[in-house]
């Protein structure tokens, strides 16, 4: 079945109108939280500050989601440095045809952001955890202590997640920049 990108990022949701909609107080302090901790270096703004193609991210999300609240905070700190960038929700419970779409690992997993160009067509997947969230979680499940599932992560976990996430708005940015069809429809 083929997904109309289109009309799925239409009907999604802007950042604070999603978690207004979607979560609880404590759903929105538990985000709001994480928000506050993500911070980005100088270049890293830089290099957000300098994409050139726009960039539609679409992340299938739960307000109720430790791993949502955990890593969709950065997505929003990335937005807010680049023009370029897009940023919409929706709820994994109120779009359960995109869900079934978007399964990982034959699971309803959320996060998962599709990045799409500037006229819809789909780039990349990515989610549900970030590579730093899954050895935290392996080390965590695997060896002596078992996590809470409440606690943020801590400062270093947060500063790897980022950069991880980081890492694929920007190969998504290089290949719409390269894309031999949006190189010819904008000149450049």
């Amino acid at each position: 079945m083929s997904i109309d990108w289109r009309a799925a990022f239409t009907r999604a949701l802007p950042y604070e109108e999603f978690l207004q909609v979607h979560g609880t107080d404590a759903h929105r302090e538990r985000w709001q939280r994480v928000y506050e901790r993500v911070s980005l270096t100088d270049a890293q703004k830089e290099l957000l500050g300098g994409f050139k193609r726009q960039m539609n991210i679409l992340v299938l999300a739960g307000a109720w989601c430790g791993d949502c609240a955990n890593q969709c905070p950065i997505l929003r700190r990335f937005a807010e440095h680049s023009d370029r960038i897009d940023l919409r929700f929706l709820d994994r419970d109120a779009a359960p045809e995109l869900a079934e779409q978007l399964r990982i690992n034959g699971g309803s997993r959320v996060p998962v952001a599709v990045f799409l160009s500037e006229d819809f067509y789909e780039c990349s997947r990515y989610g549900d955890r970030v590579l730093a969230f899954y050895r935290q979680l392996a080390q965590d499940l695997l060896g002596p202590a078992c996590p809470a599932g409440v606690v943020p992560p801590g400062e270093e976990l947060l500063k790897a997640a980022t950069q991880e996430w980081l890492n694929e708005l920007e190969r998504v940015q290089l290949m719409l920049r390269l894309s031999p069809r949006l190189r010819e429809r904008h000149g450049d």
